[in-house]
């Protein structure tokens, strides 16, 4: 842009775009209706300029920057221009159609106008839980494809297509009032915009979100620059209950100059959720290039503009259609693993531990005394990997989630479901001068028959420890009878139990440096047990 502004005024309006879509998000999850966007907060919001440029992102999931990426090429590859107007709300969720990362996550995208002309686009995603108890061989499986369409024009509600989605959603009720939820998002955004860009005028707005987007690339480039030129390369097990054999995903770094290239390699895309489209591979490394480079670098697009991400076409870390990506999640953690061991080598002393790594995903679905099916979705955090110098946090999400737990007296008023324990596990944490995170144990018993998926990673591995730290717990899984194997969906009968426990964080440093008042505080906050106390730290009675 051409409009002159000064560094005080682009930082004025940046943190006004910036409280812009927070209270976005505040509105989206303060008027949902269901569990997992009122409670559990999976949904995020972000704002676009006209170009189909991310100006910024709530702090919210990281994992859905992928959506965002795709959703406005999307649209526009699909209409002109000059056809959008006021008023327009895109919906979209397609992995390879509407540029979303998976089926549940259903983006809205509202453009905003001012004097007639296109300024900026309001977009937020959410997790619909809602397609439950479905296959995942191939995305046909796995829900309603929607490619970018028009669910209002001009202000008017499409109720055709309306109808045609809540046709196909098991939870009607709540699709419809979460749906409306995120349309009331996008308007307050709209209105918000609308205000700043009269306060100060739209070439100024749009001026200042371009030096916004400039000023974080350069601090991208300065950080980069830091790094000695050479290739980091890093390799890890990727497991998951929906495969019987682990693979190998690898990442070799390379940096030269104020530029970064990633480059993965991956087994092909299997017939399985855990593919990955392109836009969730750039969500897990920007997301984790600017927590370990500079976390202070803005989220918008110019932080991506030293990077280069590359992966080979129709791999499990880039796929092709048709294949499944439900459960991208599991492997998108791990490409945050990869990076962080990678640049752990080129900045020592400067990389946690590896985290739990996973997000494991408990569901629940059935119906209840009126013959209504209901949907729960819980998604358990686990270990935060120990840090140079302080522990890992103890039930946490790492990486790419960072949704809230459902609180014990919200999942037992409106599902046919109790907690009968939920905690901290011991010696679940990877050993160190400085311990890794306790991992989460959450215990359920069905009061109802119903159906449980369960969706896990690090089942067989274990995450990392750095500098001498050791490796923490795996992801354990037990029905109370004897059963601890992975099934991916198991019929629970009233009062049969189903226990989780989810992996905790690498630990870091030799565990013999472990100062003893540590350890012993450890041992009487119940966080290790006498035995791990006496045989990795070596503590006496």
């Amino acid at each position: 842009m051409s409009t002159p502004i000064d560094p005080i005024t682009v930082e004025v309006i940046g943190s006004a775009l910036q409280s812009i879509v927070e209270e976005m998000g505040e509105a989206l999850v303060r008027a949902s209706y269901s569990t997992n966007i009122k409670e559990r907060r999976d949904c995020s919001t972000a704002l676009f300029d006209h170009r189909g440029n991310t100006l910024c992102q709530a702090e919210h999931i990281p994992m859905h920057l992928g959506s965002f990426l795709g959703v406005i090429p999307a649209i526009l590859e699909r209409f002109e221009l000059q056809d959008i107007a006021p008023g327009d709300v895109f919906m979209a969720n397609d992995a390879y159609a509407g540029g979303a990362t998976h089926l549940p996550d259903i983006v809205l995208a509202e453009p905003i106008f001012v004097d007639a002309t296109l300024i900026g686009w309001a977009v937020n995603t959410a997790h619909h839980s809602d397609f439950a108890d479905r296959g995942h061989e191939h995305i046909y499986q796995e829900g309603l494809r929607i490619p970018p369409v028009r669910l209002y024009r001009k202000g008017e509600l499409n109720t055709d297509l309306q109808s045609m989605f809540l046709l196909n959603c098991q939870v009607p009720r709540e699709r419809l009032s979460d749906l409306r939820a995120q349309m009331s998002a996008n308007r307050l955004c709209v209105q918000r915009m609308t205000d700043l860009c009269g306060k100060y005028g739209s070439d100024k707005v749009l001026a200042a979100g371009d030096a916004l987007q400039d000023y974080a690339e350069r601090k991208m480039r300065t950080a980069i620059a830091a790094i000695p030129d050479g290739t980091y390369a890093f390799a890890d097990t990727f497991d998951s209950n929906q495969r019987a054999e682990g693979m190998t995903f690898k990442v070799a770094i390379t940096v030269k100059g104020d530029e970064m290239t990633l480059a993965f390699d991956g087994p092909p895309q299997v017939r399985g959720g855990l593919n990955l489209i392109y836009t969730s591979l750039l969500a897990a490394c920007y997301f984790t290039a600017k927590s370990v480079l500079d976390p202070t670098i803005l989220p918008n697009a110019g932080l991506a503009r030293p990077l280069t991400v590359t992966a080979p076409k129709g791999t499990i870390l880039n796929c092709e259609h048709p294949a499944a990506v439900d459960g991208r999640i599991a492997a998108a953690q791990r490409v945050t693993d990869l990076v962080y061991g990678a640049l752990a080598k080129a900045l020592p002393g400067k990389v946690m531990a590896a985290g739990n790594g996973c997000c494991t995903g408990a569901i629940f679905n059935g119906t209840d005394e009126k013959g209504d099916i209901w949907v729960y979705l819980e998604t358990i955090g686990g270990g935060g990997g120990a840090r140079p110098s302080a522990d890992g946090l103890s039930g946490i999400h790492v990486g790419l989630t960072n949704t809230s737990n459902l609180p014990v007296e919200a999942l037992e008023l409106e599902y046919p479901l109790t907690l009968l324990r939920y905690e901290l596990v011991d010696d679940s944490a990877g050993a160190g001068e400085f311990r890794g995170g306790m991992g989460i144990r959450r215990v359920y018993r069905a009061e109802r028959a119903c159906r449980f998926t369960v969706e896990g990673s690090r089942v067989g591995s274990n995450p990392w420890g750095l500098d001498g730290g050791l490796e923490a717990d795996c992801t354990h899984l037990d029905f109370g009878d004897g059963r601890t194997e992975f099934a991916g969906m198991v019929d629970l009968k009233p009062g049969q139990i189903v226990s989780i426990v989810t992996p905790g964080g690498g630990g870091y440093g030799d565990p013999s440096k472990r100062p003893e008042d540590a350890v012993r505080r450890d041992l009487a906050e119940g966080r290790i047990s006498a035995d791990l106390a006496q045989s990795v730290y070596n503590l006496s009675a």
